[in-house]
Order: C-alpha cells, then structure tokens, then sequence
C-alpha cells in the first residue's frame, strides 16, 4: 500500500479526510497501468530516434488501446460524447493560476483564490500543475484553499470582502470605474475548474512502500473531486478538470478508467466528472478525435496552449537534424505547425458524437500583465485583443488570461460578438494524409539570433529560480530589460522553462545557424550556435542576474536556487542525450539548496536517462522508512 509522509497527513488532515484515503486506496492499484504508459511513452520516443522515424496517425482500422473503440468510429464520431453543461456553455474569458503562494498562511494565500473569483472570468483553472509552487507543502495548500472557496467559508468570505475593495481600486483607476458592483453576487459567477497534475509527474507526498513514486494525477483527482463534489453539487455546479500532457488516446482512457472508477466509488453517475483536454503534446494532435472517443461522456473541449506544445515539437523531433526552430518570439499561433495545430483543433471539436454533440475550443494563453509604462501597457493591451480576436474569428468559444487583471480587457472581444459559443460551426472534416503529417511540423523561414539565444537563457535561469522560491508561476521578462518599464512582463509557467531550454538545445547540437551579425559577440550570419556561444552567453546573463535588483532577483536566492538553475540551465543544453522533461530536474531539487547535491541529482538523472532510458521522479527526500519492527507500515493507507 501507499505511504503519507507523517508530517503531510498530520498536517492537513482536512485534506487527508477518511474518504479521500479510501477513494486514494481504490484507486491506487491503478498506478502500475500509469507506469506502463509512461514506459511506453520513452519507448516510442527511443523507437523514432533510432528509426529516425516521424510521428504517424493510429491505423484506421485500429483499435484505441485500453478501449474497445475502433479509430474508424472514433474519427467519424460514432462514439457517444458529452452535451455541455450550462455552466460551461459561455466560457468567454478563463483565467489560470494557483490557490495558493509560497510561504503563506491560509488567509494570505486565499488572496489568490479570491482575485480569481472576483476577476468577472466565466471560468477560472485553479492549476495544481505548470502554475502552482511545489515547495513544501504548496499541492495541499492549493487543495486546502479550494475547499473553504467552494465551501464558502468564513474565512474565505472575509478575505473576498477585502479583495474586492482593493480590485475595485485599482479597475477605478485604471479602467475609470469600478467592476465589482456586489461582491458576494460577484463570487457566484465564475466557474470552478481545477487542473490536475499529469501522468508524468510524481507526488511529493505519497510514495508506494517500497520507494517508488506515487501518481501525482491520480493524487489531485482524488483529493479535489472527494473533498468537493458533495458542496459543488449542492450549489448546481458541474465538476470540471483539465487534464494536462496526454500524448496519446490510450493516455486518454487511462484517464477515462480513472475518472469512472472514482465516481464508481464515490456513488457518482458515470459522467459526471466533465474534462477538458489541453493539447499540449504533438503526438496528441495526431489523435484528437481518438482522444475524445476514448474519454467518451467525460470529454467537453479542448484547448489551444503555446509553449508546451512548442516543446513538445522539439522534443518529439529531437533527432531530426533538419528540425530547428527560430527564435521562440516567432513561434506564434500563426506560424507553419502552430497554425496547423490549431486548425486540427477546432475541426475535431466541431465533429458531432453519435448524439450530434460538438466540443467547446478554448484558446491560447495571454500571458499579458497590463503593469508598466502608459506607452507599454497600451502597445501589449492592442496586441493581446488584436490575438482575442483573430481566436474568436477562428473559432475558440473562448481564451486564457494569466492574471485577473486581463479579465476585463479581453472579454469584450466575445462580448462583442455576443454568442455563447462557437459549438457546431462549419469546417472542413478532419483528414489524416501524409501530407498533414507533414504539415504538423512545417517550419517557415524566421529569425534566429543571439538576441534570441539571450533571451532563452535569461528567461529560463529566472524561471528555474522562481520555481526554486516556490514561485512556478512568475512575471518576467530577460534581463537586458529590467527597469525598462516601456517593456512589459510576462506571467510565465513551467512550460517556459521547458521550451527555452528545449530551444537552445536544438540550436546547439544540431547546429543552428545565426541569421544575423551580432557586433557584442563577434557572431556573424551563417555561423553555427556553438558550445563556447552558449557557455559565453550563459556567464553574462547569470551575471546580470546577480547584479540586478531585488524587483526582478530575489536577493537571498542568488546564493541559493539561482545557482542550481544555472546549473540546471547549463547540464541540460550541453548534455548530448535530450532529456525529456527540464520540470524533472527541478523537482529533483525542490527545498534543496545545497549546490553540490544539486549537481549530483541532475548527473544522476542525466546518466540514468542517458543509460538505460529510464527518469528519476520520486521525490528523493521523501523518507519510506514507516515500518514497525512487525513490519506493519505505520502511515499507510
């Protein structure tokens, strides 16, 4: 059986209630079929490398695995899916962040919770993956939070009544009016929606027995439905996840297994626990419409992210030698394989299921913060509209914002136009030909620079460090602009870390070359991005973090987490072998900030990988040690 760390469960026991451990131990069996997917995921990965061989649509005449669903049925939408709830039918603007902060006490970090629901979003993620700190004891924090919020407790009603005064403070100010008219009205207006974990990802917590990691998804799943479900019902509302990394539609069934056996459990009607699917993982895009088959009556939409799926692109074609993207700032959501990506998307989710139900589109993330220069502000307030309404025009029922604070300027894109949603309209059928295979990873000609190379770096030693402090969502932008407040910041998670690191990897060991002369460096256009470049332009970025100001450097990180993001900065661009995951190697390290046992983690990891294709996940400092002299574990469940 599964182990609770003793301080966690003593900790927060109205988070390890007695049904929450009985719905984790029936649902526990089920992390060997996890492991073996994930095994299965290196596996294909390995298989293309050696074969040098591109990712391929499933065999029409195939059968899902884990499902006794045919391809052929799933792509022609003989399946039966979802119809949208009412509450999910106008989901305009959906804000994103954590319920929590690093280092708070419960009032302070329900500040988080109550900015969302007072934001004027028709929805908000409450992530406990890419967004939320996992130091300490953050994932149960987050979980605590959400449950006085959907509690309506005291406390969280006491903390919503000051928020509101402060938010309507600075909506006067900025927008010249208040948008917060009746607070307590104004809390029942947003959707609560929770993101899990994913499959790929240990808890830091739960450990099996015998040492090896516990299921982080299956952790958040159990945890958020069990403590839940009772008062979100009660109140009329639809339980609702998003579901993060699922490469495949096997994945999406072993999601689906876990999804009815915990309402099975906890005496729900199958189907009641609604999904959306982030598509963040190219292999994913090759099976959209097996994807929603095999998540069946569960499965409401999808949604359109950025940089993880751009890492997942590089990291899928890691050993092509001709894939090479430019500098990142050019990947839009307009550019070769993003905007194929996103066509796949909405044509899948306006294929109706055997019922004639349609899927909801959620768009992209607006990382905007709308904080600087009145010049700024106003140039990053026309982009990001003129983005809401090139989504809207395509087709998303609705977007993503990063912070409440662009709630207000980007609803007015839907509302505008007035329609709840978008479910049903017209485009052509789904097709799945050579030619859009190959169309999944078009490239077209872009910029690639050292000014480029130096923002990867910049930003991705201060994501590092962030996520260190806890922060694993954080505002930032490179160095060379800090005290330039003309240049906004951006609210970043860990997918940039993820794809700045992957980036840089790919210029380096498939030797990209510069499109243009850079006089500090001596580089010309044509030159290859070396070894020396990058270990070069790594030195000056560290230091101008070390040198820059509390603001954008926390200064008693510079001594402590900064070090081991450089660290892991450095190990993972230089290593021959691409690792598949940077989040690994900075969870290996969450709480530790001892720089010699920093680098011996991320050798370890690297070596494993390398050697024997295998991921170090457990949380290392977690002690399984729980056994009497009878041999009984004492913290068992």
């Amino acid at each position: 059986m599964p182990v609770i760390a003793a301080d966690a469960q003593a900790g927060y026991p109205d988070i390890y209630t007695p049904d929450a451990l009985a719905a984790l131990r029936a649902l526990s069996p089920l992390d060997e079929r996890r492991a073996e997917l994930m095994a299965l995921r290196l596996a294909r990965r390995a298989e293309r490398a050696r074969d040098r061989r591109p990712i391929e649509f499933l065999p029409d005449d195939g059968v899902i695995d884990g499902t006794s669903l045919r391809v052929a049925d799933a792509r022609a939408g003989r399946f039966e899916g979802a119809s949208i709830p009412d509450d999910l039918r106008r989901q305009w603007i959906q804000g994103t962040g954590p319920a929590t902060k690093p280092r708070s006490s419960t009032a302070s970090g329900l500040r988080n919770v109550a900015y969302a629901m007072l934001s004027g979003a028709d929805g908000w993620m409450f992530d406990g993956e890419d967004a939320l700190g996992q130091i300490q004891a953050m994932s149960l924090d987050n979980q605590r939070n959400l449950r006085l919020m959907i509690a309506e407790d005291p406390l969280f009603l006491s903390v919503a009544e000051q928020v509101a005064e402060e938010m309507n403070g600075w909506a006067t100010a900025f927008f010249g009016h208040a948008t917060i008219n009746d607070w307590r009205e104004q809390l029942r207006v947003t959707t609560r929606i929770f993101r899990a974990r994913g499959l790929h990802l240990d808890d830091r917590h739960i450990a099996h027995a015998d040492g090896r990691g516990f299921s982080a998804s299956i952790t958040d799943l159990v945890l958020y439905v069990t403590n839940n479900h009772r008062a979100l019902t009660a109140q009329g509302r639809s339980i609702v996840l998003y579901l993060p990394k699922i490469q495949t539609a096997a994945e999406a069934a072993f999601w689906n297994l876990l999804l009815d056996t915990l309402e099975d459990h906890l005496g729900l009607e199958r189907g009641t626990i609604l999904c959306y699917v982030l598509v963040e993982q190219v292999e994913a895009c090759f099976q959209l419409m097996e994807i929603r088959a095999a998540l069946g009556r569960h499965f409401v939409g999808f949604n359109t992210g950025r940089w993880d799926y751009i890492n997942s692109v590089s990291d899928a074609y890691a050993w092509d030698p001709g894939f090479i993207n430019p500098n990142i700032d050019q990947v839009t959501m307009t550019y070769g394989y993003m905007r194929v990506y996103e066509d796949r998307v909405r044509r899948a989710v306006n294929t109706p299921d055997m019922n004639g139900n349609f899927a909801l589109w959620q768009g992209g993330m607006e990382p905007n913060i709308p904080v600087g220069s009145a010049a700024g502000v106003q140039a990053a307030m026309q982009k990001a509209v003129a983005g809401g309404e090139r989504e809207q025009r395509e087709g998303a029922s609705g977007k993503w914002v990063a912070h409440w604070k662009m709630v207000h300027i980007m609803r007015p894109v839907w509302e505008r136009v007035g329609q709840d949603n978008q479910l049903g309209r017209e485009f052509p059928a789904l097709t799945y030909t050579d030619e859009d295979a190959r169309a999944l990873i078009l490239l077209e000609d872009a910029p690639r620079t050292v000014r480029g190379a130096r923002d990867l770096i910049s930003v991705g030693l201060q994501y590092g460090n962030a996520f260190g402090q806890g922060f694993q969502a954080a505002a930032l932008k490179p160095a060379d602009f800090f005290g330039d407040d003309d240049v906004l910041y951006l609210m970043e998670d860990a997918a940039t870390g993820e794809i700045r690191l992957s980036v840089l990897w790919e210029w380096l060991h498939k030797s990209g070359r510069l499109t243009a002369d850079d006089a500090q460096t001596g580089a010309r256009a044509g030159d290859p991005f070396t070894r020396e470049l990058f270990l070069r332009l790594l030195d000056e970025e560290y230091t101008k973090l070390l040198a820059a100001g509390g603001r954008d450097v926390h200064e008693d990180s510079k001594a402590t987490t900064l070090p081991t993001a450089r660290e892991v900065v450095r190990s993972y661009v230089l290593e021959p072998v691409k690792a598949p995951w940077y989040i690994d190697l900075l969870n290996l390290n969450l709480d530790n900030t001892d720089l010699a046992s920093a680098e011996a983690r991320i050798r370890d990891y690297l070596d494993a990988f390398a050697r024997h294709g295998t991921r170090i996940t457990h949380n290392l400092d977690f002690d399984t040690n729980r056994y009497s002299e009878t041999g009984t574990c004492n913290d068992c469940f």
